[in-house]
């Protein structure tokens, strides 16, 4: 079983900045995918970033394009999302999650483990 754990989330003024991170851990890890998304209030979850972990391809969504990263540190099996310039609209439950068989990446389904979550809120 793999844990994934998020953390860095919390209240910022818009125009701010946060880190989120997730710390892989359990079984040997390997994924080929680690995606976050996020999930606003009355909302759908969405798709936010991903990463394919062994050759750091990055796809976002035209939402966060230009204002999120999406990074790795393979020695800490940890992934992060680095969030610039937020937006109100921002606001939301983040989650990461991994996939571990080839999906498609803004798919939810196509992820097998996820976090517990890490709240975000932007104030106007």
């Amino acid at each position: 079983q793999v844990q994934l754990v998020e953390s860095g989330g919390g209240l910022v003024q818009a125009g701010g900045s946060l880190r989120l991170s997730c710390a892989a851990s359990g079984r040997t890890f390997r994924s080929i995918v680690m995606g976050w998304f996020r999930q606003g209030p009355g909302k759908e979850r969405e798709f936010v970033a991903a990463m394919y972990w062994g050759v750091g391809t990055t796809y976002y969504a035209d939402s966060v394009k230009g204002r999120f990263t999406i990074s790795r540190d393979n020695a800490k099996n940890t992934v992060y999302l680095q969030m610039n310039s937020l937006k109100p609209e921002d606001t939301a439950v983040y989650y990461c999650a991994a996939q571990s068989r080839p999906g498609g990446l803004v798919t939810s389904s196509s992820y097998d483990y996820w976090g517990q979550g890490t709240q975000v809120t932007v104030s106007s």
